[in-house]
């Protein structure tokens, strides 16, 4: 983890989607690698022109899910493919991920790699997923989320312990309530805080 990029303290983020802005707080108080993976990838303009190919508003409202770099325009990855991408290190030419971080409330430290069910945990996380929540997206695997992010339409309680939420939108969640499938992110970037993400040891 010591290689992972962290954010230490907080930072903004404002992505544009439809001409409109989303702030959103990202928080390394309480998820320092999360929040430190996310405001990376902003600040390397991954985001930049991808679409959110998962949105579900029925039976109730869900998740708006983006950041698959498949998905960049351009790209020759079909449509149906979406989703199942991450993050590719220019370095390392392997996909990055980061480890499941969640930080039980009133703890000092975040737990790494377990749900709370797995770690027996019975506290509430400190970020909980109230409508607005930004969180990682990831596979069965908890050490699987990369670059896959959501928003959360609504409040998801039953999501509380099993994925991890980095930051909250401030602003403009009625530019994510209009969000559609195939829309994309036009930009994404770091407005403030910027000078607390620390990358490599």
């Amino acid at each position: 983890m010591k290689d992972l990029p962290r954010l230490e303290g907080k930072a903004t983020v404002v992505m544009t989607v439809n001409g409109s802005p989303i702030t959103i707080e990202v928080d390394g108080t309480n998820a320092p690698i999360t929040a430190g993976n996310f405001v990376d990838l902003v600040q390397k303009g991954v985001y930049d022109g991808l679409v959110f190919h998962r949105v579900v508003r029925d039976p109730q409202p869900f998740v708006v899910q983006g950041g698959d770099p498949q998905s960049k325009e351009g790209s020759n990855v079909p449509a149906s493919r979406w989703g199942t991408g991450g993050y590719i290190d220019a370095v390392s030419k392997k996909e990055r991920y980061i480890p499941l971080e969640i930080k039980p409330e009133g703890e000092a430290s975040p737990i790494y790699s377990k749900t709370f069910e797995q770690a027996r945990i019975t506290k509430a996380p400190q970020l909980r997923h109230k409508q607005g929540a930004v969180a990682m997206a990831r596979s069965q695997n908890p050490d699987s989320a990369s670059s896959q992010f959501y928003f959360a339409l609504a409040d998801l309680g039953f999501l509380d312990g099993n994925y991890a939420v980095f930051g909250y939108v401030t602003d403009g969640f009625d530019v994510v309530n209009k969000i559609q499938q195939g829309d994309r992110i036009t930009s994404a970037k770091v407005t403030q805080g910027g000078e607390n993400l620390k990358v490599g040891q």
